[in-house]
């Protein structure tokens, strides 16, 4: 008796174990359901198979600087194409991370770039096509204390070095979508790092929107918060037509930052 109630205990225990290391249930998080309400109106929102997909780690190394990746899983056409996308982080300070805006021009609606993570959390992307309906794809990122991490430049430094832009786009097949990497030189500072010495919190100062132009045609378009990392840098699409690209960048500061870029083909 005692051997079976022991061996009992122990398959209990295991299941236990088992289902607390599972991650928790999307649809549970109560912060999702106030975003999903706020933003969507009670839309339906189907699974993003063939649609729009996620890359993102189960465990960050470094919460500052969480890598991920947004995949379309179709071209931009005129028939068919993704008009905007979402990027919500439950559980940080602020959920909406972003929404970026793509057009026929983008080629492809696929997007990279590094986001801070304050607390384990659900991270989705939802995507909206140009006849209105909406899917989500989403992943559990186990992470802490990104939106809170110290800077890592140097104030002096990044202060130098603040608004300047490099873009480079990769050598393509002509009509087709070509690799484009933007970088900004900002601190993003978030107003939730402490300084150890003074006890103090510096003011918030982030990247509040960019848009990238190709001659008159919009090519993207975000808005984004202090939810990306120190120095942003965008990985996207674009389809080039030898006309120069034009990227207006807006801090939170109302700062505005501009270039003209004949893009340097890599």
């Amino acid at each position: 008796m005692i051997r079976m109630l022991c061996r009992a205990l122990w398959v209990c225990t295991l299941a236990a174990g088992t289902a607390h290391g599972q991650d928790p249930d999307p649809e549970a998080s109560p912060v999702w359901q106030k975003v999903r309400a706020s933003l969507f109106a009670g839309a339906p929102i189907a699974p993003g198979d063939g649609v729009v997909a996620l890359d993102a780690p189960a465990r960050a190394q470094d919460a500052a600087t969480v890598p991920i990746t947004i995949r379309a899983q179709f071209p931009q056409t005129a028939q068919r194409y993704i008009d905007k996308i979402w990027l919500v982080v439950d559980n940080n300070p602020s959920p909406i991370a972003a929404v970026f805006q793509f057009t026929r021009r983008s080629g492809r609606a696929d997007i990279e770039t590094r986001i801070r993570v304050e607390q384990y959390t659900h991270v989705r992307v939802i995507a909206a096509t140009n006849d209105g309906a909406l899917y989500m794809a989403s992943r559990y990122v186990k992470a802490s204390g990104g939106c809170s991490a110290p800077a890592g430049a140097d104030a002096a430094a990044a202060s130098a070095s603040l608004g300047k832009m490099r873009l480079v786009v990769d050598e393509g097949t002509p009509g087709q979508p070509a690799l484009a990497r933007l970088m900004i030189s900002h601190p993003n500072v978030s107003g939730l790092s402490m300084d150890q010495s003074t006890r103090t919190y510096a003011p918030s100062h982030f990247v509040r929107s960019i848009e990238v132009r190709q001659g008159a045609e919009l090519v993207l378009h975000a808005d984004v918060d202090f939810t990306i990392s120190e120095n942003p840098s965008f990985r996207f699409y674009l389809l080039p037509d030898g006309d120069p690209l034009q990227v207006t960048v807006v801090d939170n500061h109302d700062l505005v930052f501009t270039s003209s870029i004949a893009a340097q083909v890599k």
